[in-house]
């Protein structure tokens, strides 16, 4: 009996470490491994899971596979929101994203911006994801889901009619593998696009400027010229304004000045009346001290007292004098 219990624990051991992949997953210090790459074939036994078990945390000998898919073209927030709601469903989830090829996404659904490569390259660097699957299927089989042992499939809950069908994911739900997650607001890969379309003159003069050709920008000759003329026309526009608000400052400077020289000149100005009157008014030190130096000039107490008015004299002095 010890030695059949021992067997068993030790297969049970082996199949564990199939199960787990070669390459661990290095949080914020690597990107995340592709799916092909890890040579996971796991033969540990699978349970089919219901979302209320997995919610509890169940099992415990094994994460929650949460399997997320879409083109992801010009990766933005509402993507990266996306699978951090995939990825924090359960308390220990796994989550592994699909992204379709470039043949298979411009069949059913259009021309990418970016192409397959890069869009592989933006989903391993987001923080979330622990795997990506290159070359995912439009429509998930049994074969793919048993293949990589899917628990459950995450996405928003709007019916996603392509294919043929009216809802790729209806087979998805009616077995009761589908989680739907919540879509963002006000960003998708449509809106940046029709944005950059929107603007086009302005992004198209801006890659000119940044020494992107004609060529390269799929601008026609006449364009080109139009809006090089408009990338000069804006540069002595900007050259024109940054003289009038030197213009200004300068003319606010030599105002401010003025003001100062003027305030300047006035406090000096009464100073030097002032000045001038102590030395040469009629009370003035000048006077006072010529009055002492002179002989014969009577003193200032003698001379200061006078019946009459300075320079008028009595009817009998003028007498005299005469």
């Amino acid at each position: 009996m010890k030695m059949v219990g021992s067997q068993k624990h030790r297969a049970e051991e082996e199949a564990q470490e199939t199960c787990a992949p070669r390459f661990q997953r290095k949080t914020l210090t690597a990107p995340a491994p592709f799916a092909d790459e890890t040579s996971c074939q796991c033969r540990a036994p699978h349970e089919k899971l219901t979302i209320a078990q997995a919610r509890l945390g169940t099992p415990v000998d094994r994460p929650v596979r949460v399997y997320a898919d879409g083109i992801f073209d010009l990766f933005h927030s509402g993507h990266a929101r996306a699978l951090m709601q995939a990825k924090t469903l359960f308390p220990n989830s796994y989550l592994l994203v699909g992204v379709c090829s470039d043949d298979l996404t411009h069949k059913f659904k259009g021309f990418t911006v970016m192409n397959e490569t890069e869009r592989y390259e933006a989903l391993r660097h987001c923080r979330y994801v622990d795997e990506v699957i290159r070359d995912a299927p439009w429509t998930l089989t049994p074969e793919f889901l048993e293949k990589h042992k899917i628990d459950f499939v995450a996405h928003d809950d709007i019916p996603y009619s392509s294919a043929g069908s009216d809802d790729v994911y209806k087979h998805i739900k009616e077995a009761g593998m589908f989680v739907p997650t919540q879509r963002t607001e006000g960003i998708s890969t449509s809106d940046i696009i029709t944005r950059i379309v929107r603007d086009y003159d302005v992004y198209a003069r801006r890659n000119l400027q940044r020494g992107y050709t004609a060529k390269e920008l799929n601008v026609s000759f006449i364009n080109e010229k139009k809006y090089r003329f408009q990338n000069q026309v804006d540069k002595m526009k900007e050259k024109v304004k940054n003289v009038e608000e030197k213009s200004k400052e300068f003319v606010n400077k030599v105002e401010e000045k003025s003001h100062d020289l003027i305030q300047k000149w006035e406090e000096k100005s009464r100073e030097f009346i002032g000045n001038f009157l102590e030395l040469f008014g009629p009370d003035g030190a000048l006077l006072s001290i010529t009055y002492e130096l002179t002989p014969g000039t009577p003193s200032n107490a003698e001379s200061s007292y006078s019946p009459f008015p300075r320079g008028e004299m009595s009817h009998s002095d003028s007498e005299y004098s005469a």
